[in-house]
């Protein structure tokens, strides 16, 4: 059976793949000629990431599709239940990346406090003298409490890390059923504190220094933050957005933060991606970057053999 990787795949998966009998095929196609590619090269399998989409379009012309996979977590690029009616299976990996996430939120957390972002873009332009006084007003992460906004893998890993950077967590969630997160001191010891979530988001607002959003897109394509939530948060609030373009209405986001209710914001997604708003990249209180949540190797890695064990438990020889 022939799979082409549209957006790439690991090595290891790859080697996986093929080891157990599949055709795996890594040359970037068109979104364009996807499903002319598909039909021609008798492909059977496609494997995707955020970049190239599988809508009703490519299935319906795709007659002999038996599976879509997503690397990654979020499948808002595929047409996930017209694929399922028309009984292809379609798949992703929600367990591989959620670590790379979080760790990327964390950093971004460490930079909007100490205005890293901006000092980047400045220190060959600026005065040294008056940067350094600019970047004054620096906080500190400890003590500070942080607000996830979805409380599954990803949010779960980043309340381990905002734990052991001394941080309070409050979690945000559509259940409220308690979850005990391990938190690592070194390598070999741990402990686990019991978080439970609250489904009540604008109650907690107000006692938020710092927010981190890790929900789907909504099926409706509504923002979860919009002014009505801007307006409840407390004055100096910093905000990550490593979830889904959309999540954040970015009109009110950009009103929030020119007003001063927002003291800072980092964004690893947009509304309009792969080209954001201009006035979003050039924004001095907004830390960006292109999507970049699960681009570690290690990640990469695991995403390849989640993807390659799921093919081959379903379709591999028996």
């Amino acid at each position: 059976m022939k799979i082409l990787a549209n957006d790439g795949i690991s090595s290891v998966g790859k080697e996986q793949l093929e080891s157990a009998g599949f055709t795996v095929i890594t040359e970037k196609v068109a979104q364009e000629n996807l499903a002319s590619a598909v039909n021609e090269q008798g492909i059977e399998m496609i494997l995707v990431r955020s970049a190239t989409t599988v809508r009703k379009e490519v299935i319906d012309q795709c007659p002999n599709l038996k599976l879509i996979g997503r690397g990654g977590v979020g499948m808002d690029n595929i047409d996930v239940a017209y694929a399922r009616e028309k009984g292809i299976t379609v798949i992703n990996t929600p367990a591989s990346s959620s670590q790379s996430v979080a760790e990327l939120v964390m950093g971004h957390l460490f930079s909007l406090s100490r205005f890293l972002h901006d000092s980047f873009k400045n220190m060959e332009s600026d005065d040294f003298s008056t940067l350094k006084k600019n970047y004054a007003k620096g906080v500190e992460l400890r003590g500070k409490t942080l607000g996830i906004i979805g409380f599954g893998r990803i949010g779960q890993s980043l309340a381990s890390y905002a734990l052991g950077a001394g941080m309070d967590v409050i979690a945000i969630d559509q259940y409220s059923t308690p979850v005990n997160i391990s938190v690592p001191l070194g390598l070999n010891n741990k402990i686990a504190i019991e978080i439970t979530p609250t489904t009540d988001l604008k109650s907690v607002l107000g006692n938020l220094d710092y927010i981190s959003i890790h929900v789907p897109k909504q099926a409706d394509g509504s923002a979860v933050i919009r002014s009505a939530e801007f307006a409840l948060m407390k004055k100096g609030v910093r905000i990550v957005n490593a979830a889904r373009g959309g999540v954040i209405d970015e009109i009110d986001l950009i009103e929030a933060l020119n007003n001063g209710n927002v003291a800072g914001i980092a964004l690893d997604v947009y509304e309009n991606e792969p080209n954001p708003k201009k006035e979003l990249i050039s924004h001095p209180k907004i830390a960006c970057t292109p999507h970049i949540g699960a681009a570690t190797n290690e990640a990469q890695d695991r995403i390849g053999e989640e993807l390659a064990q799921l093919i081959i438990a379903q379709f591999g020889p028996k």
